[in-house]
């Protein structure tokens, strides 16, 4: 069935200090988008960042979401941590918790929780570690969406457990032919114009296209893009533009949750 409405989310606040991922200022997406993953200190982030983006994420109206992964500034995140379920969840909860005291300060709540890379993708085949973290967020945060993939363990489990749920479609990823994406810790410049025809095409006809050329089924609410992609801003506009155009309306996940 075609979409009517999407939610647009980006994980932003991917710096530390003097250093930073991609070229483009927050700022200039917050217009673009209806939810923000905001990155909680381990892969990226810092207290002045966090409360930054924050900020600006209340003054665009634009929903906030904590994006935790594991302790690796170095790696940003993306090379897997070996340890105990507890202690990687332990990990989610600490960085929850610093996010939601900087939403607190400015007078907004955490809409949902997003992991963030190599724990995104060891979640979403980990049944283990999801059970562990859905068990969790039922405890902490039981009103919070959790952003997962469709396919992935987080999902059947969050699913299971009530525990509210919001499925993503990755404009600037790749798909194989299981349904998840293709996970690199580099990626290249895309055309914003192919980004937002496949975005339209995965809304208006439930498909996209394989890194081995076969088309798949695809289900989502939302449509996730990364700051720090190069050229993020053009690919955002792109994306919004072509959306609108095909008239799908940019909504909270709230408003499409239930659909």
């Amino acid at each position: 069935m075609p979409l009517s409405a999407v939610d647009i989310n980006c994980d932003m606040g991917e710096a530390f200090g003097r250093w930073s991922m991609g070229n483009t200022d927050d700022s200039q997406l917050m217009n673009l988008i209806s939810s923000a993953s905001i990155a909680t200190g381990f892969h990226a982030g810092d207290p002045n960042l966090m409360d930054q983006t924050v900020r600006l994420a209340v003054q665009h109206g634009v929903n906030i979401g904590a994006h935790p992964g594991y302790k690796d500034l170095q790696g940003f995140g993306r090379r897997k941590i070996d340890g105990s379920s507890e202690e990687i969840v332990n990990d989610v909860v600490y960085q929850i918790g610093a996010l939601r005291e900087f939403c607190r300060r400015h007078d907004a709540t955490i809409q949902h929780v997003k992991p963030h890379g190599a724990l995104y993708m060891e979640m979403a085949v980990n049944e283990a570690l999801s059970r562990s973290f859905i068990g969790t967020m039922r405890t902490i945060a039981p009103n919070a969406f959790v952003f997962c993939m469709g396919i992935s363990k987080t999902y059947k489990v969050a699913k299971e457990a009530g525990q509210p749920t919001i499925r993503e479609f990755y404009a600037d990823r790749d798909y194989d032919e299981s349904g998840s994406i293709v996970f690199t810790r580099h990626v290249g410049m895309l055309k914003p114009s192919d980004v937002a025809d496949k975005v339209v095409r995965a809304c208006t006809e439930g498909k996209v296209r394989t890194v081995t050329g076969v088309d798949i089924d695809i289900e989502f609410e939302s449509i996730c893009f990364h700051s720090d992609s190069p050229g993020s801003f053009e690919i955002a506009s792109a994306m919004r533009e072509a959306l609108v155009k095909n008239g799908i309306r940019i909504v909270p996940v709230s408003e499409i949750a239930n659909r």
